[in-house]
């Protein structure tokens, strides 16, 4: 794990204390965010395994969601703009047991680069749905899980 990336997981661990406490319980790790993917590791452990030691539905919604969100909170911070979003739906296939480490895998950042840059120029909500996919790569390198999110977005601050 590179500086930059060490400095994004402290920053959204920190973050999702005081704001998502159940994402800060995850301890989620940035393994990668730039112009094209975004990467997330959670860890399968006693904080995000169920019953049959494997990795909990709900740990795996956090780590689809954040894989989308992280883009989001990056190019909202570059803006330096006012901008609230939040995820309208979500649907996921769950095609093996995550028996290991997860990464989400969301490949769109120049699609939530875009959406954010439109609710920069509007006062409307805007919405697009993003795809990713999850794995566990100690195990396979086929998903374990695919997923798509509609992340909806606003322009808070003052239009000129």
């Amino acid at each position: 794990m590179n500086l930059k990336h060490l400095k994004l997981t402290a920053l959204v661990n920190g973050v999702s204390l005081l704001k998502i406490p159940l994402l800060a319980w995850c301890l989620p790790e940035v393994v990668r965010l730039d112009d094209q993917t975004s990467e997330v590791k959670i860890r399968l452990g006693y904080r995000t395994k169920n019953h049959l030691r494997v990795m909990y539905f709900g740990a795996l919604a956090m780590g689809a969601e954040l894989s989308i969100a992280l883009m989001a909170v990056d190019q909202i911070q570059k803006s330096g703009k006012r901008v609230d979003f939040l995820f309208k739906d979500f649907e996921a296939q769950f095609l093996k047991r995550a028996e290991g480490h997860v990464h989400f895998i969301c490949p769109e950042a120049a699609g939530v680069k875009a959406l954010i840059e439109e609710a920069l120029s509007t006062s409307e909500r805007v919405e697009r749905t993003f795809k990713g996919h999850a794995l566990v790569p100690a195990k396979s390198e086929e998903p374990v899980m695919t997923y798509s999110l509609t992340l909806s977005v606003k322009n808070r601050s003052k239009l000129s």
